[in-house]
């Protein structure tokens, strides 16, 4: 007697019978279906952007909670005289700074869930920036990726932006000497400065509505945005396919990795249960943020001390470098370039630097094929030198936002620190390119000899002509694969500035200058193995190894 089972549905028939309804209204099947066997490469740094986008999300969760006890109000108020912390009792304040100590000392899980918010607000920067960089680094950034970093790079301005509205929110004595360097350099501005100042802030620096416009700009226009570049980012992203790294059988044309689910979606969930729970741990047990020993915001006492958070450390730094003197009047306005260098043309340099830069490789390269495996950073010196340099800077700015601590906490006479960052700031930049670069190279030319001639094993034979040669043992296809498939690209010839009948060639001052920028990028390369070339090396590897052999088998004769 034989019987037959009817395949079951995961969760039952009114699993099935949900599922069902769902696909005949809107489709969804035929989604789940192509996503379902979408193919990830596995590679621990793509857990970074993940480890952004969880850090997000956790941000969103933490600032619902945190958005319904919160007063974003600049109405002066007293703090009750028997609420903690007994240090506030009866002191006036504004009622938003009043709302985050009741949040800190009155709601339950309320100072929980404020670190948790702060810290994955630090860690969601740094996630962005290190993803940012391991895209930058690896040319994930080429055709046909161009419009996808475009998006993934404002989403780091935005970041930014709800980095500085949120910080301001508590309305303390940190927070509001912030605001107030926001409002010196909005008010150095040429012309429009102080208007603008008198819009963002209705009035008068501070006014009575900067916390509830930042409010709703930290709560509601810059995470719509993030949401909506965020949904474009991954929906561009599955459609172009994953990039992946040199490996065997690995090319432009496929993608080796596992399905979406059940591997990587399985993945996804322990990345983000791992990274809510060490936020979680980390609000729990670190202090951050205890507006509680700043007091509200009082003009009076500003510290010297006082720095922002990391991620917007280097223009606190960079304005702590520029001489006070810089100032100039033009046409009857004066020109504050002690505050507009370090605060706007810096960091505009920093950044159109890292926004540009796919579209200034492209057109150096001439390249328009697509891309989807990723380069080795030692195979393009001058762009992860450019990098190393940009990083050198921001490290360096972030280091001066501290000076003063560091001045103090190693007895260091402060000019003299100050002295060290400003010379630091034209030096360390260009040594870290040059270096990086060499290393580079460096590297290159390893690889090459490792091509050619394998690893060494430390033995060495006599060959019949009486030469002794170290014995090599080769790469395996494998090794060799990651070592020789990389894109050699050279520095541009152009056409000659005069055709034929000595007529000057139109755009040719223009070709000129990206061929002088295409050397900057191309002249130094190492050139990589050629098939003949390593034809030659296998066939010196057989004499050496047969020589080896010959030697072993002689002494058994005897």
């Amino acid at each position: 007697m034989s019987t037959t089972t009817k395949p079951q549905t995961p969760g039952g028939p009114k699993a099935a019978a949900v599922a069902d309804y769902l696909d005949q209204r809107t489709a969804v099947g035929k989604l789940v279906k192509e996503f379902a066997r979408k193919i990830f490469p596995d590679h621990w740094s793509f857990m970074i952007g993940e480890i952004a986008m969880f850090s997000f999300i956790t941000l969103v969760l933490t600032g619902v909670f945190l958005a319904l006890y919160f007063d974003p109000s600049m109405a002066e108020v007293h703090y009750p005289e028997d609420a903690l912390p007994v240090t506030m009792q009866g002191v006036q304040m504004s009622a938003a700074f009043a709302s985050v100590l009741d949040i800190s000392f009155h709601v339950t899980g309320g100072l929980l869930m404020r670190q948790i918010h702060h810290w994955a607000a630090l860690l969601f920067m740094a996630a962005a920036v290190a993803h940012l960089f391991r895209v930058f680094f690896t040319g994930a950034f080429r055709k046909p990726r161009e419009i996808n970093y475009l998006i993934g790079f404002t989403m780091l301005l935005l970041g930014l932006a709800a980095g500085l509205t949120g910080y301001s929110l508590p309305d303390d004595v940190l927070s509001g000497n912030g605001l107030r360097i926001t409002d010196g350099v909005v008010r150095a501005v040429p012309i429009i400065g102080t208007w603008t100042s008198l819009a963002i802030f209705g009035g008068e620096f501070p006014g009575t509505v900067i916390i509830g416009r930042f409010f709703a700009a930290h709560i509601l226009l810059i995470p719509g945005l993030i949401i909506a570049l965020l949904s474009a980012h991954m929906i561009i992203m599955v459609f172009q396919k994953h990039t992946q790294f040199p490996g065997p059988g690995r090319t432009d044309r496929n993608v080796v990795g596992y399905p979406a689910f059940p591997v990587y979606v399985a993945k996804m969930g322990g990345n983000f249960f791992i990274v809510s729970g060490v936020l979680a741990l980390m609000g729990g047990l670190l202090s951050i943020n205890p507006v509680w020993n700043y007091g509200p915001y009082d003009p009076s006492p500003v510290s010297a001390g006082a720095q922002p958070d990391w991620y917007m450390l280097f223009l606190d730094g960079a304005l702590r470098l520029m001489p006070g003197f810089a100032e100039v009047e033009f046409l009857g306005f004066t020109l504050s370039l002690n505050i507009l260098i370090p605060a706007m043309v810096i960091p505009g340099i920093l950044f159109t630097f890292l926004g540009a830069y796919p579209f200034i490789e492209a057109a150096v390269t001439k390249d328009r094929a697509e891309h989807h495996v990723l380069d080795r950073p030692r195979n393009a010196p001058v762009r992860t030198a450019l990098g190393v340099a940009a990083l050198a800077a921001f490290i360096l700015l972030g280091a001066a936002g501290a000076l003063d601590l560091i001045a103090t906490h190693l007895h260091l006479d402060v000019f003299h620190v100050v002295w060290a960052f400003r010379i630091g700031i034209f030096v360390l930049p260009v040594i870290a390119f040059m270096l990086t670069k060499r290393i580079c190279l460096a590297l290159q030319r390893r690889d090459r000899e490792l091509v050619l001639h394998g690893h060494e094993t430390g033995r060495v034979v006599q060959l019949e002509n009486g030469e002794f040669k170290e014995v090599h043992r080769p790469l395996t296809p494998n090794e060799r694969w990651t070592l020789v498939s990389f894109h050699n690209h050279k520095p541009l010839e152009i056409e000659p500035a005069e055709d034929a009948h000595g007529v000057v060639r139109p755009g040719y001052k223009k070709d000129l200058r990206i061929q002088k920028l295409s050397r900057f990028f191309y002249e130094d390369r190492i050139e990589p193995v050629t098939p003949a070339e390593l034809a030659a090396a296998h066939e010196q590897h057989a004499a050496v190894a047969s020589g080896d052999q010959q030697r072993q088998l002689e002494p058994s004769k005897h």
